[in-house]
């Protein structure tokens, strides 16, 4: 969670490279058409990591239903309920919110577990398979 004013497509490859870096290679990246997700930035990087990039119909949000419910979370719980003043705030605040929502907070989409622990369940059962 990347909060400023605007992002362009390198910043947005730069941020999805270290997240590959600490997680892995996805095998497909879903995103709407924003002309930040649609550059040519994005576009190469695509091809330099051999990552399929597929975005969703216009007007389709439901073809990305797992980050619409995010969105709507974090709206619901964060963005809607504070008043911002500076961008230095907005950055502590989301940070706080991601922090609880990753680490207190269970989520139903994963068994009731908090996304840690799914995550830590998941690498085990990886070893052990």
């Amino acid at each position: 969670m990347v909060a400023n004013t605007s992002h362009s497509g390198l910043r947005v490859t730069r941020e999805l490279s270290a997240i590959m870096a600490r997680r892995g290679r996805p095998g497909t990246i879903v995103s709407d058409n924003g002309t930040e997700l649609t550059s040519m930035a994005v576009l190469r990087g695509c091809q330099e990591t051999r990552i399929d990039w597929h975005y969703v119909a216009p007007g389709k949000p439901m073809q990305n239903g797992f980050i619409e419910s995010f969105n709507g979370s974090f709206r619901d719980e964060l963005l809607n309920e504070t008043l911002f003043s500076t961008l230095a705030e907005v950055r502590e605040q989301i940070g706080a919110w991601k922090e609880d929502h990753n680490r207190h907070s269970p989520h139903s989409s994963l068994g009731n577990l908090r996304p840690q622990e799914f995550a830590m369940k998941s690498r085990l059962e990886t070893k052990a398979a």
